[in-house]
């Protein structure tokens, strides 16, 4: 019999088996599972840092935002310690509010022996000074029985000495600065310099001495004496403080220049009789006061008084400029 017709039954090769998983790719997803695990991790702890980095911020902002200048609780006798720092005017920190403020606060306080100023100022306005000189003598009277004095640092010139002479005693460093008691008005003259600039000055007023003073119009002579009158004034009231609060200790007639407005270092000012001692404040304490022991009254300006005043100014300046555009414009400016 033929092979030609039997049927074909040739041996076909084994299926090959299933190819396993790649070793690189089990690694590409193992790394990518890392990598997301790691990735997760860092951010839980950024997330941590920077949550207390915000509640550190907001602790730090809600410390500064209370007022810590009336009363540092300390308990027991002690010695009020009032600063009096830059210029005495009014929306400062030596302004006669605070200091008032201040002082009210350390005359009532149970365990108050006696009463510091600390005093490093130029001066300032004289309405503001005698405001606190006079609330000084209000409250020795209520108070007889607590003593104040004034410490000198670095300067205690024109306004901030007629808050000092209401004290007791003055007490100075030799090198302290003292005295300056006289009265300024300051400004400036441009009528020169618009003259020869070809610059013409439009200044129309109801009332023949508004404009008074004002720097781009010639000085006239009667609104001169005028001025100078007004501070002749408040220079003699500044004397009568002086020679109310320092009594027979001044040496007028050894220097007739004591109320002319000269300063005079510490040395100098106790020869003169405008202060009394040598002394820091705390060797007034320990040593005149006999209560080492220093709480402080100082009324501080905080955080959210100084965003109150910016935003104010800010505000102010704004409205300002929109109120002079609608006067330029109905032609009242």
């Amino acid at each position: 019999m033929s092979d030609d017709h039997a049927p074909l039954n040739t041996p076909q090769p084994p299926a090959s088996p299933p190819p396993a998983e790649s070793g690189w790719e089990r690694r590409v997803l193992e790394k990518l599972a890392l990598d997301a695990v790691t990735e997760q991790r860092r951010r839980r702890r950024w997330g941590i840092f920077f949550k207390l980095l915000t509640a550190f911020y907001v602790g730090v902002l809600f410390w500064m935002l209370g007022d810590f200048g009336a009363s540092d609780g300390l308990e027991g006798r002690h010695t009020a310690l009032i600063s009096v720092e830059g210029e005495i005017a009014s929306g400062t920190e030596a302004s006669a509010d605070r200091l008032i403020g201040a002082l009210q606060s350390a005359f009532e306080d149970k365990g108050t022996a006696g009463v510091v100023l600390r005093i490093n100022s130029p001066g300032g306005s004289p309405v503001q000074a005698g405001m606190v000189n006079d609330e000084i003598h209000r409250l020795r009277k209520l108070h007889p029985e607590l003593p104040v004095y004034a410490v000198v640092e670095d300067t205690c010139a024109s306004g901030a000495y007629y808050i000092a002479v209401a004290a007791d005693r003055i007490y100075v460093d030799k090198a302290s600065m003292v005295g300056s008691i006289g009265v300024l008005m300051d400004g400036f003259g441009f009528t020169g310099l618009m003259g020869k600039l070809g610059v013409e000055r439009r200044l129309l007023t109801a009332g023949e001495n508004k404009g008074m003073l004002d720097s781009f119009s010639p000085q006239s002579p009667r609104q001169l004496e005028h001025v100078k009158e007004m501070l002749g004034q408040i220079h003699a009231q500044f004397i009568a403080v002086v020679r109310q609060g320092r009594g027979e200790r001044l040496q007028e007639k050894e220097h007739p220049e004591l109320f002319s407005g000269l300063i005079w270092t510490g040395e100098r000012s106790l020869q003169l009789g405008l202060a009394d001692d040598y002394g820091t404040v705390e060797s007034v304490a320990r040593d005149v006061i006999k209560e080492e022991a220093l709480k402080d009254f100082t009324l501080k300006e905080n955080l959210a008084e100084r965003v109150a005043q910016r935003f104010g100014a800010s505000m102010t300046e704004s409205m300002g400029r929109g109120a002079a555009r609608v006067l330029e414009r109905v032609g009242l400016r």
